[in-house]
């Protein structure tokens, strides 16, 4: 796996997320549970990661959960389960 290269606005804190998200796939787990992976990441940066976790879905059969508030994250996963007003829907 390709570790993107951080935007030199936050490069701290882009690696630490980075490196976040590394040590969790090393133990190579079948359910990965991502909660805002994406979250202060540079937008060519969250291409590389949500690449990476789409792959380990589609690829490798891993179960990929991803939480997040972004639409534009939202909108490239498979299924999308939304809780509005404490119920859980399929949208």
């Amino acid at each position: 796996m390709a570790i993107p290269k951080c935007a030199p606005a936050k490069p701290a804190v882009l690696t630490l997320r980075l490196l976040m998200i590394a040590r969790a796939l090393s133990h190579d787990p079948d359910v990965i549970i991502a909660d805002e992976p994406t979250g202060s990441l540079d937008s060519e940066t969250e291409k590389e990661v949500l690449k990476i976790l789409t792959s380990l879905a589609h690829d490798e059969g891993k179960c990929v959960i991803i939480v997040t508030h972004s639409l534009d994250v939202a909108r490239q996963v498979d299924v999308i389960y939304s809780l509005k007003n404490g119920n859980l829907n399929i949208d």
